[in-house]
């Protein structure tokens, strides 16, 4: 499609937007340069990457490599059995399991990570009970805050990425054909060999890739539990070495490995849809195989696990303290806590779904090249760990307010609520913006050409025709925008102004303070925020079924 110069000039809008939420991602590309470090230079930049290979670095990659294998591996087997369970078989509770897999869903893995501390730790109430019940000394049970425990957290926080995808995938066609195996005489454990497991294959890759970016993307565990990881090192080379140039360069390293998960994370969606095609012919005559005895118990004992691991168990040790003690909550504070967060998460929402309208309706008005490629650097930020987001934000206001201090950049930015809030629409305007591409995938395009025949321009078509039609797609992206902003835990820690706490960074820094009661009320609110999207998701699932 030949571009007009009036079209061309629609773009410009529309390419500043993309600037805006891409610039931090292409500055932290640009620290590699030697003009993006001023006095510093060339040299000093490879000094310094050498002598992170000589010290932290091997530590940050191999810490890094070990949590990412042991929770890919971990949440790959407990998603796809669960998806398994509820789609191929039939047995009492079924319908049930298929939401109730979704809680830990509402369960920020650092939430999740406090309570199992405050429970498990030396000083908590099941080894001093087992001490004083049996007359022992000493730990009884092997340390939390370790890697082993950061990859339990992790498999039972982040596991419905896979089951979601791979109950999709089963849902579509596994009964039939595994109907079909049966009369062919194939017994079940060929048939889920055979049938099932290649079927979900791509939807489990193309989970665990989501499940690894939010693995890699997690700064509250990894700090928590002392694990040495890429993002635990920016922040540290950032915060208490004072070198913003090796930030960037972890940064950078960081940012490559999550972009090559992306890659495979659509290849894998791609792949998914291949498999499942085909509809949903025939799959009326085939059922869930009903499950009787020892089969029954494994398939309950294979849902009951992951809803008790990843929300069940973690609720029940935060409302313990709440139970025990309400004197010693935070209450008085509470609600200035909970307002800074309703604030920011509603201010980021609005304008979330402001620039994801535009955007969509961009790509709906004029689907070029131009247009399809804007956009996909807009929603570049979504896969970007906070860390990286904060490194990429800083270092521009860093360079402009070395260049130019009387403008007083920096201070606008880190003494404001403006530094933070861009940061929350570079890493979640993406998120608002595939719930705005789902609405206009259901409004016909004869719709918009009967519109303009009878002489409507581009802002009557927005307001008379497709905004009606959109009011639902856009309480869900700012739902969603919401809930996340809530939850966000890296960029607000830096970013955030001054007596600006959110429920996440003072749940986080209680946490750490070994006050873990009084961190259980902030973390619930978390938690019954972050329950209204998967209570929503779990009624659509149910719709389609």
């Amino acid at each position: 499609m030949r571009r007009t110069p009036s079209s061309v000039l629609r773009s410009v809008p529309l390419i500043l937007f993309a600037g805006f939420l891409a610039l931090p991602v292409l500055a932290v590309l640009a620290s590699w340069l030697p003009l993006s470090a001023p006095g510093q230079g060339e040299a000093q930049a490879g000094a310094i990457l050498r002598e992170m290979a000589a010290t932290v670095l091997p530590g940050y990659v191999w810490t890094t490599l070990w949590l990412s294998v042991l929770v890919a591996l971990g949440a790959a087997v407990v998603g796809t059995l669960a998806a398994a369970a509820v789609t191929l078989f039939e047995f009492p509770g079924r319908r049930t399991f298929e939401w109730l897999l979704l809680l830990p869903l509402a369960m920020p893995a650092y939430v999740t990570a406090y309570a199992y501390t405050d429970f498990l730790q030396f000083s908590g109430p099941l080894q001093v009970g087992l001490r004083n019940t049996f007359g022992l000394e000493g730990r009884l049970l092997p340390e939390v805050r370790s890697l082993g425990g950061a990859v339990w957290v992790f498999i039972f926080s982040l596991y419905p990425y896979v089951y979601l995808l791979a109950r999709t995938a089963l849902g579509e066609r596994a009964a039939h054909l595994m109907e079909a195996a049966r009369l062919l005489g194939a017994p079940l454990p060929r048939r889920i060999r055979a049938v099932a497991l290649p079927l979900a294959r791509p939807a489990v890759a193309a989970g665990v890739a989501l499940v690894l970016m939010e693995t890699l993307a997690d700064f509250g565990v990894a700090s928590y539990f002392g694990i040495q990881t890429f993002t635990t090192g920016i922040y540290k080379a950032w915060l208490s070495m004072d070198n913003r140039l090796a930030a960037a360069q972890l940064a950078t390293m960081l940012l490559v490995v999550v972009m090559a998960l992306l890659h495979l994370e659509h290849r894998a969606q791609k792949r998914m849809r291949f498999a499942t095609g085909g509809g949903r012919a025939g799959s009326a005559e085939a059922q869930p195989l009903a499950l009787r005895g020892a089969r029954r118990w494994a398939a309950w004992a294979v849902c009951v696990l992951p809803v008790l691991m990843g929300f069940v168990a973690p609720v029940l040790f935060m409302l313990r303290p709440l139970a025990a003690d309400w004197s010693v909550l935070p209450w008085e504070r509470f609600m200035e806590w909970a307002w800074h967060s309703v604030r920011l998460s509603g201010i980021t929402a609005v304008l979330a779904v402001a620039i994801a309208l535009a955007l969509a309706f961009a790509v709906r008005r004029q689907p070029d090249a131009v247009t399809r490629s804007v956009v996909q650097l807009a929603s570049v930020g979504y896969a970007v760990p906070g860390a990286v987001i904060v490194v990429g934000l800083l270092l521009p206001v860093g360079w402009l307010q070395a260049a130019m201090p009387q403008w007083g950049v920096g201070a606008l930015i880190t003494a404001t609520a403006l530094g933070i809030v861009w940061a929350y629409l570079v890493r979640f305007c993406a998120v608002a913006l595939q719930s705005m591409q789902s609405g206009y995938a259901r409004i016909p395009l004869s719709l918009d050409d009967s519109a303009r025949m009878l002489g409507t321009g581009s802002a009557g078509l927005l307001a008379r025709v497709h905004w009606p039609l959109l009011r639902r797609s856009t309480a869900a992206a700012a739902l969603l925008v919401f809930v996340d902003v809530m939850k966000e835990l890296p960029a607000t820690m830096v970013l955030r102004p001054f007596n600006s706490d959110t429920l996440a960074v003072v749940a986080y820094q209680l946490a750490r303070d070994e006050r873990l009661g009084e961190a259980a009320l902030p973390s619930l609110a978390l938690v019954a925020v972050g329950l209204v999207p998967v209570i929503l998701l779990s009624r659509t699932l149910r719709s389609r079924g």
